[in-house]
């Protein structure tokens, strides 16, 4: 049985870790970018599994079609993490161009942070259908759950991978606005 003594010290011991670990600056082990008004840089990849797509409606227009589905996306860097998609995507296929819009959300970390959950409903990516380069934007700005952040993201397509998904690279930054 432990003495009163010992215990006593493992408490106070426990309680300065926790003390530490509630101001926001290390999370086992990591330091946390969380301090109110920071805005950090961030970069990193990922790759949309689009061959695994749910689509849930396909309406014809006299230049395409206007389709709504369901995806994931999970992303690599500083924002760790995966998207929850659910887009309308636009063909024009009379000249060659995609546009998606819709919502999102991310769930994941950034820069190591405590996990966030972030909505995004202003996001746009444009896609040429016959060169294949895609670019966009994504405006991660309603938090859910987790530290309050926002993130302004520029996304560039880089190409598919083995599995026929579009890969991506992303940049911008994010705006910690305290816990």
């Amino acid at each position: 049985m432990m003495s009163h003594s010992i215990r006593s010290s493992l408490l106070a011991a426990l309680a300065m870790v926790c003390i530490a670990v509630g101001d926001g600056s290390v999370i086992e082990g990591r330091a946390t970018p969380a301090a109110e008004g920071r805005t950090i840089a961030v970069s990193g990849s990922g790759v949309d599994d689009l061959i695994n797509a749910i689509v849930h409606e396909q309406v014809p227009t006299p230049n395409g079609m206007i389709q709504q589905s369901t995806e994931t996306v999970e992303l690599f860097g500083d924002l760790r993490g995966r998207v929850l998609y659910h887009v309308t995507s636009v063909f024009d296929f009379v000249n060659g161009t995609l546009a998606n819009t819709g919502n999102q959300v991310f769930s994941g970390t950034i820069a190591g942070s405590q996990p966030v959950m972030i909505h995004d409903d202003q996001f746009r990516f444009d896609v040429n259908l016959v060169t294949g380069s895609e670019s966009g934007t994504v405006l991660l700005v309603d938090q859910i759950a987790g530290p309050k952040v926002r993130c302004a993201l520029n996304v560039v397509g880089t190409g598919l991978n083995g599995s026929g998904n579009p890969t991506f690279n992303y940049s911008g930054e994010c705006t910690f606005r305290g816990e």
